[in-house]
C-alpha cells in the first residue's frame, strides 16, 4: 500500500539499516515511500562495487531520486542515499544543511559501511527529527546505534520476526530496548510516513 504522504518539517531525515535479505527489504519499504519524504540515508552490507548499482535500480523503482552516496553531498528531501561499499556513511550538519560524509575508518560491528555508524551520527546530528528502521540482517550491527536515536527522541522501528528473511539485527535491536515497535516490511514505511507526519504536526 503506498503511502500519501509522508511530509515532514525541514531538518527531518529517515535512516535505514540492513544486511542479509535488505536489498528486497530496502526496495519493499523505499517503493512505498512518496517522493515528499524526508531525505533517506541507507546502509546495507554490501562489498564495493555493488552499491553503485543497487543504488540505480532502486531509482528505477522508486518515487524517490536513489544515489550512492558521495562526500559531503546535501542531503534533500525525496532523495534516498545508499552507503557507498567499503566507506561508512555519517550523516552532519554544516552551514545549517545536512550533508553526507564518507569515511573509511575502522570496521564497526565487523562492517563498513556500519549501520551503528551510521545511525549513531543521525541520534547526535538529527536527534528527535529522525525516524530509523532496521530491517533483516546476521548479527548486531544497528542496535546500539538505533537505541542512540530512540533515547534521542526519535521514532525506531524494528522488522518484525515473520517478515524478516534473518531475524538477527531485528531481534538485538528489540532485545536492547532500541525499537519502539516491530512491523512487518510491509507495513514500515507506512509506520515512518505517520511518525514523520506526527512530527509535522507538532512543528
Amino acid at each position: 500500500m503506498p503511502v500519501r504522504s509522508a511530509a515532514a518539517p525541514e531538518g527531518s531525515l529517515i535512516a535505514i539499516g540492513a544486511s542479509t535479505g535488505g536489498v528486497e527489504a530496502i526496495r519493499t519499504v523505499l517503493g512505498s515511500l512518496p517522493a515528499d519524504c524526508p531525505p533517506v540515508v541507507i546502509a546495507q552490507h554490501m562489498p564495493p562495487g555493488f552499491t553503485g548499482r543497487f543504488a540505480a535500480r532502486l531509482d528505477e523503482l522508486c518515487a524517490l531520486k536513489v544515489v550512492e552516496a558521495e562526500d559531503r553531498m546535501p542531503l534533500l528531501a525525496g532523495h534516498a542515499y545508499v552507503a557507498r561499499g567499503d566507506y561508512h556513511l555519517r550523516v552532519e550538519r554544516s552551514s545549517g544543511q545536512l550533508k553526507c560524509r564518507l569515511g573509511q575508518e575502522a570496521l564497526e560491528s565487523g562492517h563498513r559501511p556500519s549501520v551503528d555508524v551510521m545511525f549513531e551520527s543521525v541520534a547526535k546530528v538529527v536527534g528527535p527529527m529522525a525516524v530509523g528502521a532496521i530491517l533483516t540482517g546476521m548479527g548486531r550491527d544497528g542496535a546500539r546505534g538505533l537505541k542512540l536515536m530512540r533515547d534521542a527522541g526519535a521514532y525506531t522501528v524494528g522488522q518484525s520476526q515473520a517478515s524478516a528473511l534473518v531475524y538477527g539485527m531485528p531481534r538485538v535491536a528489540f532485545e536492547e530496548g532500541a525499537v519502539i515497535e516491530q512491523a512487518p516490511v510491509e507495513q514500515i514505511a507506512s509506520r515512518l510516513a505517520n511518525a514523520l507526519v506526527r512530527l509535522k504536526s507538532a512543528a
